[in-house]
């Protein structure tokens, strides 16, 4: 008997460690078990009962294959876990250590090409923004509900500020700080910013269309906290926004564990990829693509 948790089941957060207790304490046949295991999940598989430990990414996804499954085999012998940071599935409590352990690009391929700003730039380089939005729709350069946003927001947010694309900014040096004592994550502008060479220097996430030194006035139009476009993809509050230097994408609330851990599988799959290209292969011949081709006639 097999206690085997699919790959989508694993995504969504399901290990098999739990059920593979309850089976072996009811069959008194060998139980083999499968779906997730790495080497430190290998040693508590056996610890559990199981008599068979079938391994998979762990082992094919490994930079030198060899030496994970020697890990693994230590591991189910001396039913110790060999520590790794790679091959885990992560859960909702874990998602800002997921988020940060992968690129943009990696979530924007776990989402199938969605979820990825256009248009959006990093106005700081070199700097990771991880969080969950507090959304702003505002009217073009009119800056008041951004800064008010900035004292809704709870530590560790982003702000998110759909201001029409306008090129007159309504963000800049003040709010930043603003932010940085309040402990804001970072902001998102579908509009302009200004005062770009401070915020660089405080080295504070920024992501925006324009640079633009013209501000416009506070006003008071607009709304916090609610659906919103920006970048031409829709936001919703407690959405996790997650930026870099390739720009910025979204990921939706209901979906963020499954994506997370489809983001951090298409890491480890480059990671054997790129180890390949070293050893003298090519992207082509590691993929495949020939086989792929169209062939008419």
């Amino acid at each position: 008997m097999c206690v085997h948790v699919g790959i989508d089941q694993q995504m969504r957060g399901m290990k098999p460690l739990e059920v593979l207790k309850q089976v072996v304490e009811v069959v008194n046949i060998p139980v083999a078990v499968a779906g997730g295991i790495n080497s430190e999940s290998a040693a508590r598989a056996v610890e559990a009962g199981a008599s068979i430990v079938i391994v998979g990414g762990a082992i094919t996804k490994a930079e030198n294959a060899e030496e994970a499954a020697r890990a693994i085999k230590q591991a189910m012998l001396t039913r110790k876990p060999v520590e790794t940071k790679l091959y885990k599935k992560f859960t909702e409590r874990e998602l800002i250590e997921a988020f940060k352990r992968v690129s943009t690009p990696n979530i924007a391929d776990a989402m199938h090409r969605k979820g990825a700003m256009k248009g959006i730039v990093p106005i700081t380089p070199g700097i990771k923004m991880v969080g969950r939005a507090v959304t702003v729709r505002t009217y073009p350069g009119d800056w008041s509900k951004p800064i008010q946003a900035i004292d809704l927001a709870e530590p560790g947010s982003v702000i998110v500020i759909d201001a029409g694309g306008s090129e007159e900014a309504v963000w800049g040096e003040l709010a930043t700080w603003s932010c940085i004592v309040k402990g804001i994550a970072g902001v998102v502008i579908d509009g302009a910013i200004r005062d770009v060479e401070v915020i660089r220097e405080l080295k504070f996430p920024a992501f925006a269309r324009y640079v633009n030194p013209r501000a416009g006035e506070p006003k008071g139009f607009g709304e916090i906290n609610v659906e919103i476009t920006c970048g031409g993809v829709k936001v919703e509050p407690g959405d996790w926004v997650i930026g870099d230097d390739n720009g910025v994408v979204v990921v939706p609330k209901d979906k963020a564990v499954e994506v997370a851990n489809k983001a951090v599988d298409v890491m480890e799959k480059e990671n054997r990829v790129r180890e390949e290209i070293k050893r003298g292969s090519t992207l082509s011949k590691v993929l495949e693509l020939k086989k792929w081709e169209k062939v008419i006639g």
